[in-house]
């Protein structure tokens, strides 16, 4: 058996929202095949379990870098229920034919994963800056919303206001604002 526990860890307090676990592998040269296949089990077998949202094996990007898993859950506790399975453990005492190492392990949660930079184990930055980022997306997306559609949705009843207003933002800030601002203040959020 050749597998060995990871040697640099970073965890930050979790909330009740979204966990995703990132996990770098370094794997000896010539068992990449074995090691691609028992990650792909271990993937798969966490998969079955409730509340995980999905998951990714990323190949090197160049020779002798590492690979990449990672694991989504919708919560802490389904994160730990599946870190604490016999399942898990039966994965990871059946690692023979294949020699790999972990080097990093990551757990983002919840606003986090809008700050990782892919392909990094990069702790997130402090939560004062992802709160400032966050406000910077925000508040554009506010104001175009409710001098936009305000106008068009003042007859609507305050709960049917609010939920078009709420799928509006949230669409806006995960898929343009937040991925374009967490860019933009990369180097500042990075920073010291």
């Amino acid at each position: 058996m050749a597998l060995t526990t990871g040697t640099t860890e970073h965890s930050v307090p979790a909330d009740d929202g979204e966990v995703t676990l990132l996990i770098a592998r370094q794997v000896e040269p010539g068992y990449e095949e074995a090691f691609e296949t028992w990650a792909r089990g271990i993937l798969e077998t966490a998969a079955t379990f409730p509340d995980h949202l999905g998951y990714g094996l990323f190949r090197p990007a160049a020779e002798g870098a590492p690979w990449f898993l990672v694991h989504r859950f919708r919560d802490q506790a389904a994160f730990e229920a599946w870190q604490a399975s016999p399942e898990r453990e039966r994965w990871f005492a059946n690692c023979e034919g294949h020699h790999h190492t972990e080097t990093a392990r990551r757990e983002l949660h919840g606003m986090e994963t809008w700050f990782a930079k892919p392909g990094t184990t990069r702790p997130a930055p402090p939560r004062w800056k992802m709160a400032i980022s966050s406000g910077l997306a925000i508040f554009p997306i506010s104001l175009a919303g409710n001098a936009l559609l305000g106008p068009f949705l003042m007859d609507w009843h305050v709960v049917l206001r609010t939920a078009a207003f709420a799928v509006v933002f949230s669409t806006l800030m995960t898929y343009v604002a937040m991925p374009a601002v967490s860019r933009l203040l990369r180097p500042w959020l990075t920073r010291g």
